[in-house]
């Protein structure tokens, strides 16, 4: 497989996670989501979880099973923030690397191709789900509104580079 398709997402949101509805997994017979969590979930300046995204989380646990899968070695921090949103979760996942992700998957007992991966970077989350079969959405980077993110950052040479290897990111 390319790196263009491995690198590209099934589907790419154009906002931040809370705009992903029940609607729009049931179009996709999307089953269960795997989130990444720090700039998907909760801006990497912050420590606690919005009530929004509280209540996000609340509308779709009755039609999907749902992990919390970060990179973060922090397992205070992700362990703090899967329990505020009552889910299970894996830290330091390592990805691109599917092994954790596969866990967390079999957990939930459905088909990999029923499964999404929802995250922010492409070289990470999209990568890893594509790498494993499932559903990949892209969403955008959820920030600190006070912070200006640099000029440079990696996830704006990650959809460069992603652009150049053949992904469309529309």
């Amino acid at each position: 497989m390319s790196w263009g398709k491995l690198l590209q997402p099934d589907l790419v949101l154009g906002d931040c996670v809370v705009h992903l509805t029940a609607d729009l997994l049931e179009q996709h017979q999307i089953k269960g989501m795997v989130l990444d969590v720090d700039e998907t979930l909760v801006p990497i300046t912050e420590k606690s979880v919005s009530e929004h995204l509280k209540g996000w989380i609340d509308t779709l646990k009755p039609h999907t099973c749902l992990w919390l899968v970060s990179n973060n070695i922090s397992q205070a921090r992700i362990g703090s923030i899967a329990e505020t949103l009552n889910l299970p979760y894996i830290s330091g996942a390592g990805k691109p690397s599917r092994r954790k992700l596969k866990r967390a998957v079999e957990a939930m007992d459905l088909p990999v191709e029923q499964v999404a991966m929802v995250g922010d970077r492409l070289f990470t989350d999209v990568l890893a789900g594509n790498r494993l079969g499932m559903f990949t959405i892209l969403v955008e980077p959820m920030v600190d509104p006070t912070m200006m993110p640099p000029a440079n950052s990696v996830r704006n040479i990650e959809v460069w580079l992603s652009k150049m290897l053949g992904a469309t990111l529309h």
